[in-house]
């Protein structure tokens, strides 16, 4: 398994000739080095309906003719503009021709902003448990710490866990250290920081006070890759 970081909590992972790309936010953002048009998967994953997150969903689907992997809600949305759906809620899991996919808890919201100033119900954020080419990356998406996050990592081997570390609108850097301890993650990536100013943080500090805990961890730039 392959996992490229894009920027955010935006991430490119390939295995067995297969790619998907989770949380597509590359076209408004600040820090991402890659255009929506060149991105080529075969699948959409969402853990939350979020702008920052969702905002390349629907042309890369489109422009793929791939499916876009969501909540129920999110996925009713897309299902209205004409995109290929897989729905799920957390808790389920689905085998596709990709990998395997479970959807987790997350705390959080998950509001789609279409753009005419509403806020339309985005069903309950997730975390994403993805499995391709016998590897397993657990993206936490957008969460506070949760206690759960214990029973996700004895449910799972994972090999690699992105867990959110910019503070604000999600755990900061000390309660994803908690996390780290809790999954039991055979490595460690921090996302969701350094993006905008309110959650500017240090990720290689976030790395380096983990390795005094004999945990293993990387804050990838964006573009770089880590290879499982």
């Amino acid at each position: 398994m392959n996992i490229q970081f894009l920027g955010h909590s935006c991430f490119l992972v390939e295995a067995g000739g297969y790619r998907v790309i989770i949380d597509p936010f590359l076209t408004s953002s600040p820090v991402a080095k890659v255009k929506a048009a060149d991105i080529k998967v075969d699948a959409v994953l969402l853990s939350h309906g979020h702008f920052d997150h969702i905002e390349d969903a629907q042309s890369i689907a489109l422009a793929n003719d791939c499916e876009i992997v969501a909540n129920y809600e999110i996925s009713m949305y897309y299902a209205s503009q004409v995109v290929k759906i897989a729905p799920m809620q957390a808790g389920g899991t689905r085998v596709f021709e990709w990998g395997k996919l479970k959807l987790t808890n997350a705390i959080h919201g998950s509001g789609l902003e279409p753009g005419d100033g509403t806020i339309l119900h985005g069903g309950n954020p997730n975390g994403i448990v993805l499995t391709m080419g016998g590897k397993t990356f657990y993206h936490a998406g957008d969460t506070a710490l949760f206690g759960d996050m214990k029973l996700i990592g004895e449910m799972h081997t994972i090999d690699v866990a992105a867990l959110p570390i910019g503070d604000v609108f999600t755990m900061g850097p000390e309660e994803a250290g908690i996390a780290a301890t809790w999954i039991g993650a055979g490595h460690y990536i921090p996302m969701h920081y350094n993006t905008f100013e309110p959650i500017k943080q240090d990720g290689k500090a976030w790395v380096d006070a983990l390795s005094v805990k004999g945990i293993r961890g990387t804050a990838l730039a964006p573009n770089e890759s880590l290879e499982v």
